[in-house]
C-alpha cells in the first residue's frame, strides 16, 4: 500500500472549527500517512487508536539537506486501544522531508488529523 495523504484543518483565529473525523491510515512501513505542504512548527497531528490493542505512531525524521537535525531520529508515540494522543508542533530541521512533507507511520491502522495554527493569533 501507499501513503495516504492526510490534508490540514485549519484552526481559526478567534474563531471555531467543527471537529473533523480525520484521516484513516494503513499500519506498517511505508504506508501510513503524509501530510503534504507541511508547516511543522504551526502543525498539531491528533493520533486516534480504535483497533483493538495498544500501537505507535511513528513521525518520521526528515532527510539532509532540508533537514538537518535528522540525525536526532524519529519520534514515536505509544498510543493504547480507545486512546487519543497529540504530536506536535514539531521542529522542521528535523521531521521535514525533502518534498516538503511530514510522514507519520504506524504499527496498527490508526486516525490521523493535521491541524494547522494560523500565524496571525
Amino acid at each position: 500500500m501507499a501513503r495516504t495523504a492526510v490534508p490540514y484543518s485549519s484552526l481559526v483565529p478567534n474563531g471555531a472549527l467543527a471537529d473533523p473525523a480525520g484521516t484513516a491510515v494503513t499500519s506498517g512501513a511505508g504506508n501510513g500517512g503524509q501530510v503534504a505542504n507541511s508547516f511543522p512548527e504551526l502543525t498539531l497531528l491528533r493520533v486516534s487508536n480504535a483497533s483493538g490493542g495498544s500501537g505507535t505512531a511513528t513521525l518520521l525524521a526528515g532527510t539532509q539537506p532540508v533537514a538537518i537535525a535528522s540525525g536526532q531520529g524519529p519520534l514515536t508515540v505509544t498510543v493504547a486501544n480507545s486512546a487519543t494522543q497529540w504530536i506536535g508542533p514539531v521542529e522542521s530541521g528535523r521531521f521535514v522531508q525533502n518534498d516538503g512533507s511530514l510522514i507519520v507511520e504506524s504499527s496498527v491502522a490508526m486516525t490521523v488529523t493535521a491541524f494547522r495554527v494560523p500565524r496571525n493569533t
